[in-house]
């Protein structure tokens, strides 16, 4: 069960913007969708075995309220840490949570 206190985390959504750089490339710069209340939380060996089928390296689950234009090719910043999107989906179908699974990108 989900309390909306458990929401104690500010994370910004983030989507990718890709713009001609002129020279027959792009340049790849991240845009600011929303800033949300999240609950952010590493996934357990259990939840990362039930997981497994979907990608290997996926490493925390992130849960917020319900948006429509959550999408598996955005990410989360949180606090300078960044999580790529892999997979998103409401635990029940009534559109009141989102569960957003994620990877942590980690820069040497």
């Amino acid at each position: 069960m989900i309390h909306i206190g458990d929401l104690r985390r500010r994370v910004v959504l983030e989507r990718e913007q890709r713009s001609d750089d002129g020279g027959g490339g792009a340049t790849v710069a991240w845009q600011v969708v929303a800033t949300v209340w999240a609950a952010i939380k590493p996934l357990s060996g259990r939840e990362k075995d039930r997981y497994q089928g979907l990608e290997a390296t996926l490493s925390h689950r992130v849960t917020l309220r319900y948006r429509a234009d959550v999408m598996p090719d955005m990410r989360l910043r949180m606090s300078g840490r960044v999580f790529d999107i892999r997979a998103v989906f409401s635990p029940d179908e009534r559109r009141q949570w989102l569960i957003c699974l994620c990877r942590e990108i980690v820069r040497p």
